[in-house]
């Protein structure tokens, strides 16, 4: 008599597992589609996402992982689950530096998941005006880097729109080497966005010294580029090179380790408290001595943690400044709250760019 197949109960066993996952998710997107008809018997229009919600459901997803599943790996499990349930409900335009495979892209669907509709823009002019115009619910764009700063032109566009801050995502960036080409040697030019060659300007200068540098609108569009020319390649992640079909020759070829791109959501739905939230801030400050601190003490008072301060032209006058300010809490808190009723005191304008849940893992 043949031995058991020691893995038949196992199997068996997965594939009971299986079925009721599978029945608890048809259960949860029924439970979805009624949250909507509710909101919409009450009156409610346009989309049904609620970032404060979500954020506060990936929460208590990683409170109660035990593994063996990592936080990140539990995390994204449910937040597919959550987009699919709301894409039922309606889904969601979200407009983002195009073409697909973009850093911003794939920020996109790490916030959303991959179930909304791709709004992919040639600008970020264009997501402002596309978000604006109600050509698309959210908007994704980069705002600050690791290595390279803070992206300037996004803090000018935050400044002129109307649009809130109503989310952000962290990505971790990998830059890799994507090219037909076998050998290094026969590349003659790159292609790619200026922010990757500033973030790859060592691995550039030792391996690839006397190939051309040419800059692109995004690194898709830098990858479909390498596809069409001989003896060239791109800089992009690996998303760009699976979806147009080219090889990665050169992986991890970032000169920081742990480069990370900071991405905000912008919207016009304002976020209530999630429990762990970030608060931007846009203050016009006084031409004269003392106004930075008059607008730094009231935080320092309440012990308000300030996670980041930049500084630009405001437009407005000679030597005449705004600070982009963000600080741990939201607007609701009585402390932040009491906080920017006293900056307002001390500053020629303050406007709240958003309050929002900080980003997950």
């Amino acid at each position: 008599m043949a031995d058991k197949d020691p893995l038949a109960d196992i199997r068996k066993r997965i594939d009971e597992i299986d079925t009721s996952i599978q029945s608890l998710v048809s259960e949860r997107a029924q439970c979805a589609a009624k949250v909507a008809e509710i909101k919409q018997q009450l009156g409610e229009s346009g989309h049904f996402y609620r970032p404060e919600r979500e954020a506060q459901v990936l929460k208590a997803v990683k409170e109660r992982n035990k593994g063996p599943l990592s936080d990140k790996a539990i995390a994204g499990i449910f937040r597919e689950i959550m987009a699919a349930c709301l894409a039922l409900e309606k889904p969601l335009k979200v407009a983002f530096l195009g073409p697909e495979g973009t850093y911003t892209h794939s920020a996109s669907i790490k916030h959303f998941g991959s179930h909304f509709e791709g709004e992919p823009v040639d600008n970020i002019e264009e997501v402002f005006r596309l978000v604006e115009a109600d050509g698309a619910n959210f908007g994704v764009v980069p705002v600050e880097n690791s290595t390279e700063g803070v992206i300037n032109h996004t803090l000018d566009l935050l400044m002129r729109s109307s649009l809130s801050i109503s989310g952000e995502v962290e990505l971790r960036i990998r830059h890799n080497l994507i090219s037909s080409e076998t050998e290094l040697a026969r590349i003659e030019c790159v292609y790619s966005h200026q922010q990757s060659f500033a973030q790859c300007r060592l691995w550039l200068d030792k391996y690839l010294p006397n190939a051309q540098r040419i800059a692109t609108n995004s690194n898709a569009e830098a990858v479909q580029m390498a596809r069409e020319h001989k003896h060239s390649a791109a800089i992009a992640g690996i998303q760009a090179a699976e979806l147009y079909d080219v090889p990665v020759l050169k992986s991890n070829i970032e000169d920081e380790p742990d480069n990370t791109t900071r991405f905000v959501v912008i919207g016009k739905h304002q976020s209530p408290p999630s429990g762990n939230d970030r608060t931007s801030l846009l203050v016009f400050a006084h031409n004269r001595p003392g106004s930075l601190y008059g607008l730094l003490e009231p935080l320092a008072k309440r012990n308000i943690s300030m996670s980041n301060i930049e500084s630009r032209p405001s437009r407005k006058g000679v030597w005449e400044y705004v600070f982009f300010i963000d600080v741990d809490g939201h607007r609701d808190d009585e402390n932040i709250s009491q906080a920017i009723s006293d900056i307002e005191k001390a500053s020629a304008m303050v406007t709240v760019l958003g309050s929002y849940p900080k980003a997950a893992l």
